[in-house]
């Protein structure tokens, strides 16, 4: 990764995930945060694609369906699919007021999430040392909060494994999250070095995801 575009999250970006109200919170990440998520699309999209062994397109949230509430976070998500991310596995970067996220995730509308869910049940000691104890799972796309690793237990992750293939609008997702003021965040190169070593660790996630 010589040319780079990205060049840090800022106290600006952080501020903008608290403007009140729709209409400024959205005029805020569209002028500040979103030209970072932008910059990410294009620097990372040929590092996944070269891990992935496969095309890999960026989205970033228009939250365009929106019409009340402003959105508590944002993103640029990959995935193989040119059209949208939602319905395939995929990788996220993305900003909340407290912290900024570097994640694999299925959500409630992709189709693959079955197939993970078997295949991770098949090989659940080798999901338990894939993934570092300080990783944070989640349940829940939609709250800031997450697990750590190794604070699951081997039966803890299992059900959320088993609910992952039996429940519909069940999702899972799981990375590292790194809090506002840590100095990683404003440099740049450094953060797209953690983006790039995170998403080879959660490669064979996506693998099982990813499996015909």
């Amino acid at each position: 990764m010589t040319k780079t575009l990205f060049a840090g999250f800022k106290k600006e970006d952080f501020r903008a995930m608290t403007v009140p109200g729709l209409e400024g919170r959205m005029e805020a990440i569209i002028g500040t945060v979103r030209p970072k998520l932008d910059a990410l699309g294009s620097d990372l999209s040929p590092v996944l694609a070269g891990l992935c062994g496969e095309s890999m397109t960026a989205h970033v949230a228009k939250h365009a369906r929106r019409s009340v509430n402003p959105p508590a976070d944002t993103w640029v998500a990959w995935s193989r699919n040119p059209r949208g991310y939602k319905g395939h596995p995929h990788f996220q970067i993305g900003i909340w007021p407290t912290h900024v996220f570097v994640q694999f995730a299925i959500i409630y509308e992709c189709p693959d999430k079955t197939v993970f869910a078997e295949r991770a049940l098949r090989e659940l000691s080798s999901v338990r040392s894939a993934v570092p104890a300080d990783y944070v799972w989640s349940k829940d796309h939609t709250v800031p909060e997450g697990t750590p690793h190794g604070s699951l237990s081997d039966a803890e992750l299992a059900d959320w494994l088993r609910r992952l293939q039996t429940v519909k609008a069940a999702e899972i997702t799981c990375g590292i999250h790194i809090p506002q003021g840590d100095p990683l965040l404003s440099n740049g190169r450094a953060f797209l070095r953690k983006a790039q070593d995170t998403f080879e660790t959660l490669l064979p996630l996506y693998r099982m995801a990813s499996s015909q």
